[in-house]
């Protein structure tokens, strides 16, 4: 495998020398992934006997800046639309750049010259970084007008989670005639698909797709739905649907990464980069099968959380592998202790310890200095302390999620993005485009010219 990925990436600079520019692209992008969460998820398989991610194997490497024009540490939207369009924009901004001007995407310009164009997310199909290929708004929090420009992008094959907007929020004469986004994608030759089986199914003769598995975001891979697709899933369906003899281009995006890093869930996190790896190893197998043609870029958009592999509690100690014992999302706790409050108010700490121990691994009872997932004193009385809080339970979440990852040997320094740089690897044709240390928008700048920018 890795002597074929070389040999790609020669493939590759022999290439450029011809101006060819590769047939197949798949741009990974995991959002709020950074350093940190790489290696954290790294160190993770590597205990659990799985070796080292896909990801960190591919053969080149570089590092980006992910400052916006507004802000030193940037939001989605606006690397979202460095990494599409090439050029820094503000804050909250999708597809336009500082004075609110229109932008081209590199999905965009791959349409045009002919290539089937693939997005897919496992949030929002209108969130911040699906959204940088294809919409052109001064707020992402527009996600109905996100939504109408999806539609109109002409775009081939949508699949992630649901628009979370199907309504205008507000009166606006340029959406008068839209009404509901679904039946405007519908009237625009989309067709809606609602069932995993129904997606699965899916052929090359069957149009344009947009997926509506749910109206959110999918599930956390730790907690995953039977009824939605993994993302390595919709990145094969992807292929099998797109494939034809321009090419096609795939924007794939681990969401969940982001959103788990805002929680500062560990457990959560690390298991949405492990499914991001697997996605990346499904274009992977199709490089080895065409590795004359096909670039794969992999990336992350910014760093969320803080996250710092070492903790002052366990020394110079890293316990990773501690994180296999918390079986569901932090999200998914919260939910099911909110819903344990609500059927029994009266319900007293010890009500509370099966959930706590069934979502964490934790121990009551126990020698801690034997059994490592034994709670001590300080850490039991984090967690009561938490309880005794009551409300919506949230803070019961918080305490966990806090106790598991020093557990672990985790530490977090914030519930939101940070200035981390992004690390990019890359394989396969002109794959040696994406070395050195630069700006988020250069990437951007790259791959619009691989994409058949003049």
């Amino acid at each position: 495998m890795k002597h074929r990925i070389f040999v790609a990436v020669v493939a590759g600079m022999v290439s450029a020398a011809c101006f060819a520019a590769p047939k197949y692209i798949f741009y990974f992008i995991g959002d709020g992934m950074s350093t940190p969460q790489r290696m954290v998820a790294e160190e993770f398989s590597r205990k659990a006997g799985l070796g080292s991610l896909a990801i960190n194997q591919l053969p080149v490497q570089s590092t980006a800046r992910t400052c916006s024009t507004s802000s030193l540490v940037t939001d989605s939207a606006a690397a979202a639309t460095a990494l599409a369009c090439g050029k820094k924009t503000y804050n909250g901004a999708s597809g336009v750049d500082d004075e609110g001007n229109r932008l081209v995407s590199c999905a965009e310009i791959a349409h045009k010259i002919g290539k089937k164009i693939g997005i897919i997310t496992t949030v929002t199909l209108t969130h911040a970084t699906p959204a940088g290929f294809y919409a052109h708004r001064k707020s992402r929090g527009d996600t109905y007008g996100i939504a109408i420009d999806l539609a109109d992008s002409g775009f081939d094959f949508f699949a992630g989670g649901g628009f979370g907007n199907k309504h205008a929020d507000a009166e606006a004469p340029e959406f008068a005639a839209c009404g509901d986004a679904y039946d405007y994608a519908e009237s625009k030759g989309y067709r809606i698909v609602k069932t995993k089986d129904e997606f699965m199914a899916l052929g090359a003769s069957d149009g344009k797709i947009v997926t509506r598995f749910t109206d959110e975001a999918l599930a956390y891979s730790i907690d995953g739905k039977p009824g939605e697709p993994t993302l390595s899933e919709m990145v094969a369906k992807a292929i099998e649907v797109l494939d034809n003899p321009q090419g096609f281009f795939i924007m794939a995006e681990g969401g969940r990464i982001d959103w788990a890093g805002h929680a500062n869930d560990a457990a959560s996190n690390l298991r949405d980069v492990l499914a991001f790896d697997d996605a990346v190893k499904t274009a992977l197998a199709f490089l080895e099968k065409h590795p004359d043609d096909t670039l794969v870029v992999v990336t992350g958009d910014h760093e969320t959380g803080g996250l710092s592999m070492g903790f002052a509690g366990t020394g110079y100690a890293l316990y990773v592998d501690r994180l296999v014992n918390q079986t569901m999302s932090v999200d998914e706790f919260n939910r099911r202790t909110k819903m344990l409050h609500t059927e029994k108010p009266d319900a007293t700490f010890d009500d509370f310890k099966p959930l706590i121990e069934q979502a964490f691994g934790f121990r009551f009872e126990g020698d801690a200095a034997q059994d490592p997932m034994v709670l001590d004193d300080a850490e039991r009385s984090a967690i009561e302390t938490a309880f005794a809080k009551g409300g919506d339970m949230s803070a019961l979440g918080d305490a966990c999620r806090l106790v598991i990852s020093h557990k672990a040997g985790l530490g977090w320094s914030s519930g939101a993005h940070t200035a981390m740089p992004a690390l990019t690897t890359a394989a396969g044709v002109d794959s040696w485009r994406f070395t050195g240390f630069m700006e988020n928008s250069e990437l951007g700048v790259r791959m619009k010219e691989l994409c058949g920018a003049q």
